[in-house]
């Protein structure tokens, strides 16, 4: 007997299904395969996707009945739902004083040194409470869905102490139970507060008071890997801490320069490395033995004014996984849209739009280890499914600015959109 489908989309001028993803992260030539079918459709059943295919293979697989949904997908584009897999969602105030400043010639790091950066945004999420910190993080979240994203994991680091930190997790944890963004949470070591010393003295604090108290609270530990904030000893310390209390590992690496970060990352197997705009040779091939996916975040390196982009066609090249985030944050790149990352990872790192979307869907899912739930639109998969007003893949990126999405479905239902 034939299941009977909640859901049918039909007529999509490309279905990207991304399918056979879910083993293992594409590279190489293998990023230029979105597995598409044309003039496609989906079916759905109980949140999750039952047959994937052309439309008589869906017409032959599955039943309807008078209250299946069907979306006619005519000259659209349907993938499965963005994941962004770096962000720092939760945090109080912005820093538009600092975007000025900028302009006038003020560096990342000469802004940090003066005690601004994100210490500014350190004072507003302490003095914010939790139903503030919610109400505006929400606020973005939906942003997020509405430019596609049904997936985003989301790092503290604007708290610096045991209860602050705590406080943003707690924060994330309400959020998965109120919003349809699936959030992923992750305890960031940012910055050493001003009230300490050292970061040798902090990183004291964090290994031995704050690492055992994120304990069912983060699923993964991160550290910003850089001179002036975290040494690579003192990074290789924390991780190493935080593996051993079972949490997953990743790293804000070889942003600003090269500190080994990559290879650190490589050493660890930790789930992603971040930014790496100055990874050197060495880290390339460390990361693509390694299995480690390089999460590339060409928005911060716009905002920030930066020449200087993460070697993407390289790190393909020479076998690495990489995948994609907004590294949404109110400093350094204050955008929740996907949209606008694939067109940048396109111009600025010379990405095919094949490649971009692959490493904002399944290599992403991979990067979070949700690749067997997540990233793909292949029958027993959740039905994370967008629907964009574009005739091909490749009109994405290319139409930039505007918000080209016009249905989100999370876990079979539509959230956003008719």
């Amino acid at each position: 007997m034939k299941p009977v489908a909640d859901l049918i989309i039909f007529n999509a001028s490309e279905l990207l299904t991304l399918s056979g993803g879910s083993s293992g992260p594409r590279t190489g030539e293998q990023m230029d395969d979105l597995g598409i079918i044309e003039n496609g459709s989906i079916a759905v059943s109980k949140g999750k996707i039952i047959a994937c295919g052309d439309a008589d293979k869906v017409k032959e697989e599955v039943s309807t009945t008078a209250g299946t949904m069907e979306i006619d997908a005519s000259n659209k584009v349907v993938m499965p739902g963005f994941i962004d897999t770096h962000s720092h969602l939760v945090f109080a105030g912005s820093r538009e004083d600092e975007f000025e400043q900028r302009i006038r010639g003020a560096s990342y790091m000469e802004i940090l040194g003066s005690g601004r950066g994100i210490f500014k945004t350190v004072s507003a999420t302490r003095a914010a409470s939790k139903e503030e910190l919610v109400k505006k993080s929400s606020g973005h979240l939906d942003t997020m869905l509405e430019f596609g994203t049904t997936t985003v994991e989301s790092k503290s680091g604007y708290g610096l102490t045991t209860e602050d930190e705590l406080k943003q997790l707690h924060v994330m944890k309400e959020l998965n139970r109120v919003h349809q963004v699936e959030i992923i949470p992750a305890f960031l070591v940012h910055a050493t507060p001003p009230e300490f010393k050292s970061p040798e003295d902090y990183m004291d604090i964090v290994i031995n008071d704050m690492l055992p108290k994120m304990q069912g609270m983060a699923e993964y530990c991160d550290i910003f890997c850089e001179h002036d904030v975290f040494d690579i000893e003192q990074s290789r310390r924390f991780l190493t801490t935080a593996k051993k209390l079972g949490f997953k590992v990743k790293i804000h690496a070889d942003q600003l320069t090269d500190m080994g970060g990559a290879e650190l990352a490589a050493s660890l197997h930790a789930s992603s490395a971040s930014h790496l705009e100055h990874i050197s040779r060495e880290g390339i091939d460390a990361l693509a033995n390694s299995g480690t996916i390089a999460v590339l975040l060409p928005g911060a390196t716009f905002f920030l004014g930066s020449d200087t982009y993460a070697p993407a066609s390289q790190m393909i090249y020479r076998g690495v996984a990489v995948a994609l985030g907004t590294d949404f944050n109110p400093g350094s790149c204050p955008t929740e849209s996907m949209q606008i990352i694939l067109t940048l990872a396109c111009l600025k790192m010379r990405m095919s739009p094949a490649q971009a979307i692959n490493a904002a869907t399944i290599n992403a899912a991979h990067a979070m280890d949700r690749a067997d739930t997540i990233g793909s639109l292949e029958a027993g998969k959740q039905a994370d499914i967008i629907i964009l007003d574009a005739p091909g893949h490749k009109y994405i990126p290319y139409h930039f600015g505007v918000n080209l999405v016009r249905t989100v479905i999370k876990k079979g239902k539509v959230v956003f959109g008719a």
